[in-house]
């Protein structure tokens, strides 16, 4: 007898999947207006998308348009692994955003753009999460590479900026304020932990949410006699 929980899941609902294009969309557009104005001023294209919240919100505009669809059409959608990191990176984009970056932001990018993108994203990510949680266990062994594009980004953050003097976030850069790298480092490595932390927060509530569905499907299913 095939166990309950391997039994294949219903695409999400309608409503949800619609959410999702509705806001991947919004997303394209808020990405495609901060891209023109940066495009067209002396900051440079490349530039923008050296900024880890344009890279996080591109990922989340494929995710919520490739998930949008696919639930139209009747289909699973995103694989569970790729949509937590995501949810994870967007998490840390409207967190880091909050707390530090507020006042230091690209003053480029409309103001509506920069709410979608740091505020409404990060919020309508989670709630995503929580409302459709993963079908299969997210196992840490493989949450442990949601780290990975993460580090990669500092690092070339890191060495970008030390060609071209530019760097996308001010605790990036060893120029500002006093201590130099021996400033950075360790703010790297708190940044670390934080994805660290909330990775860790993504993942169980993922597969408490994912556990409790599976058992109501079982109560709900039609007991033989």
């Amino acid at each position: 007898m095939t166990p309950a929980h391997a039994r294949p899941q219903p695409p999400p609902p309608l409503p949800l999947s619609l959410s999702r294009l509705v806001l991947g969309l919004l997303l394209a557009v808020a990405l495609g207006f901060a891209a023109d104005r940066t495009a067209a001023s002396t900051t440079g294209i490349a530039d923008f998308f050296s900024y880890f919240t344009t890279l996080s919100g591109m990922a989340a505009c494929v995710v919520l348009l490739a998930g949008g669809w696919a639930g139209v059409r009747g289909r699973a959608g995103v694989p569970d692994a790729v949509r937590g990191a995501v949810v994870l990176y967007m998490t840390i984009t409207g967190f880091m955003y909050g707390l530090i970056l507020t006042e230091s932001h690209d003053t480029l990018m409309p103001a509506w753009a920069h709410h979608v993108l740091h505020q409404v994203a990060p919020v309508a990510l989670i709630a995503d999460w929580l409302a459709d949680p993963p079908r299969h266990r997210i196992r840490y062994r493989r949450a442990v590479y949601w780290l990975v594009p993460p580090i990669v980004y500092v690092g070339y953050a890191l060495i970008r900026g030390a060609v071209t003097d530019w760097y996308p976030y001010p605790f990036l850069d060893p120029d500002q304020g006093v201590g130099g790298y021996g400033r950075v480092i360790p703010a790297c490595l708190l940044l670390l932990v934080l994805f660290v932390a909330v990775g860790a927060l993504v993942v169980p509530a993922g597969n408490a949410l994912r556990a409790r569905r599976d058992a109501e499907d079982v109560d709900d299913r039609p007991r033989g006699g």
